[in-house]
């Protein structure tokens, strides 16, 4: 009779550790699916087809008005006078930038990070490293150096692996990586990811060193500052435009 009340009891005790699992089990289930959905937020919309608000000149408060949008795009069309580079309004440190960019034939434009605002620096290229927007198959730049100056290269310092870049008049996805926490960067173009690159320390230094920007006061010293897209005289378009903190 002792043996059947304990067998009982166990029997009991089970069923409810058994629920209290399954309980568990749904509980993680709906703590994942709540985990996954806030990894999708983690991404702020730059540019949505609708508004230019998040953006402003180089070295102004206001929008130049060669940006416009065109058919939810981010259109710069060239004016009398060159220099109208835009920024973000916010900086950045450690993101994931990701856009479409479309060059018009023959065209040259860039995307930058941290741009370090000040009026001693009169371009947002000379202290924002700059990812190349190019027509590869018409601008003499992809033409007199192929290497460090063709699309989707980090300009004059580290050379993409592949040439995936698509016709100009074609969109292309462009995702950029900065990191300071692990010193690693990268820039993936249509997919595949073309250019890696430490961000500071020795070897971005020796990278600078060898480059065109030797010597230049405050190009790529400034760990914190803005994204920008660059005025090089030519029409581009900039699309879904978004960012993610890392």
């Amino acid at each position: 009779m002792k043996n059947f009340i304990l067998l009982a009891i166990f029997a009991v005790a089970f069923t409810s550790c058994k629920e209290k699992v399954k309980q568990l089990s749904e509980t993680s289930a709906e703590v994942e699916k709540v985990i996954e959905i806030d990894t999708t937020d983690e991404w702020v919309s730059l540019f949505d087809g609708t508004s230019l608000d998040k953006w402003r000149g180089y070295l102004t408060d206001s929008m130049y008005p060669e940006w416009t949008i065109d058919d939810g795009a981010m259109l710069f069309t060239p004016g009398e006078d060159g220099g109208k580079n835009i920024i973000t309004k916010e900086t950045y440190t450690n993101f994931e930038l990701s856009l479409e960019w479309k060059i018009s034939e023959g065209g040259n434009s860039g995307i930058f990070w941290s741009v370090f605002e000040d009026p001693k620096f009169s371009e947002a290229y000379q202290t924002g490293p700059e990812i190349q927007v190019l027509d590869n198959e018409r601008h003499p730049d992809a033409l007199a150096n192929p290497k460090y100056h063709q699309a989707g290269a980090l300009y004059d310092l580290v050379q993409p692996e592949h040439d995936v870049c698509k016709p100009a008049g074609e969109w292309n996805l462009c995702v950029v990586k900065v990191n300071h926490k692990t010193n690693k960067g990268s820039i993936t173009l249509n997919g595949t990811e073309i250019v890696s690159f430490p961000v500071h320390g020795e070897e971005w230094d020796a990278m600078v060193e060898n480059s065109k920007f030797k010597g230049w006061e405050g190009f790529g010293t400034h760990q914190t500052g803005h994204i920008g897209l660059q005025d090089h005289g030519n029409k581009v378009w900039f699309k879904d435009i978004k960012i993610k903190e890392l």
